[in-house]
């Protein structure tokens, strides 16, 4: 396979130039990460953006940072966590649940994915935070969109496209994201011995109240044989559901007792703060429990995204019948489930179940054969399927960049 190394934007927008003048199909990557997500691609080539690893500005008062697209996510959580910050949208790390080094992936790789954390449901995905961009399109001309503040568009937001759409739009080579400041307290509410159904009602009521939550996720009993640390103490006496508050401290303990009391008839609720409570999302953000290196390391796994009031009892029946194991975060409105394997990792009855809540499931973890059998990413009506392809053409008209990644051929 020919790898091609690139040294700055420049590069890239030869290096894609020649791959059209060659028809020549690329596989963009930063550190590959998450190159085991999507279907397997119809190209011999790559396109390495691992030396795009600058910083370009980083103004922590004005809550700005501007990278390049290949910097590495460690480097630039080193970074803001030294001005207390952070990303609101929890980028998850998928490096437990496919089995590459932690924290190993690049900035590029995270937008690219569009993999929110548990935060999504108060403060929105990646492409919510993304407010610039400067790419090279599958014409082989560079482009930038959006900029440094949040109301800089006038027309339509390509971000927003760029966003989520694994590689295939185009190559970003530089990346502008809003970062907040951390909170100052933490506290997880914790209510023990819940069923799946009860616990999204749980949620449900959390959500919907005025205390700000920031969290609401569930773990059913069966969940916790692979989980380890803050996590496994917590599920010690069973399924659990936590409720996330946070903020300013004296505000984040009156919404704990308020909420504590609002919730009282689905039993008293324990609590962890602070660096226990910290550990225990980061835990249900990155799906450790379903670790590559863990119990269930060898089962596929899939992420569904339903409506949050259908989850708990889709996800119930879905592991019934095929034996395997959920977890829920965003209240109920995204499943993680590993189901055993099987030739289809139980596509054909997840997705015919789906169609019936309006819900969407993409295979996360799976083996080359596995994703070479079945779609990946959920598949569209004819409609949307249509649109995405003139959005395709519109970006990339040769199919150049990660040819076959999100379509079944």
């Amino acid at each position: 396979m020919d790898i091609l190394k690139i040294r700055d934007a420049k590069d890239v927008e030869q290096a894609v130039q020649a791959a059209i003048a060659a028809e020549q199909p690329l596989e963009v990557v930063g550190h590959g990460t998450k190159r085991a997500v999507g279907q397997p691609m119809a190209t011999n080539a790559v396109l390495d953006l691992s030396a795009l690893n600058g910083v370009t500005s980083y103004e922590p008062n004005e809550l700005i940072l501007t990278v390049e697209a290949g910097a590495p996510m460690a480097d630039i959580k080193s970074l803001i966590d030294s001005k207390n910050q952070e990303f609101d949208f929890e980028p998850m790390d998928t490096s437990a649940l496919l089995g590459t080094a932690s924290l190993s992936g690049t900035i590029g790789g995270t937008i690219a994915a569009g993999l929110a954390g548990p935060r999504r449901i108060k403060s929105g995905g990646a492409r919510d935070h993304l407010l610039g961009v400067a790419a090279v399109s599958g014409f082989g001309e560079s482009f930038k969109a959006g900029g440094k503040v949040v109301k800089n568009v006038t027309g339509y937001d390509l971000c927003k496209l760029i966003a989520g759409s694994w590689g295939t739009l185009a190559v970003m080579t530089e990346v502008t994201l809003k970062v907040m400041p951390k909170a100052e307290h933490e506290v997880t509410l914790v209510l023990h011995g819940l069923d799946d159904v009860t616990a999204t009602r749980a949620m449900s009521a959390a959500l919907g109240s005025s205390f700000d939550v920031s969290g609401a996720a569930h773990l059913p009993q069966s969940a916790f044989r692979g989980a380890t640390g803050v996590l496994a103490g917590l599920g010690s006496q069973g399924a659990v559901t936590l409720l996330r508050l946070e903020g300013i401290g004296a505000s984040v303990v009156h919404r704990a007792n308020s909420l504590t009391a609002a919730l009282v008839s689905f039993g008293k609720a324990d609590r962890c703060e602070d660096e226990a409570s910290q550990a225990a999302w980061v835990a249900i953000r990155d799906v450790t429990p379903f670790a590559a290196s863990g119990p269930l390391g060898a089962w596929p796994v899939w992420r569904i995204v339903c409506p949050p009031a259908s989850g708990g009892a889709f996800g119930r029946e879905l592991a019934r019948e095929t034996g395997g194991d959920v977890i829920y975060d965003w209240g109920g409105g995204l499943i993680w489930a590993a189901l055993p394997p099987s030739a289809d990792a139980h596509a054909g009855l997840l997705r015919s179940k789906l169609a019936a809540i309006d819900g969407h499931a993409t295979l996360i973890r799976g083996s080359d054969p596995l994703r070479r059998a079945i779609d990946v990413f959920h598949p569209h009506s004819e409609g949307v399927a249509a649109l995405n392809r003139r959005v395709k053409s519109s970006f990339d008209p040769r199919d150049i960049f990660n040819r076959g990644r999100m379509t079944r051929a």
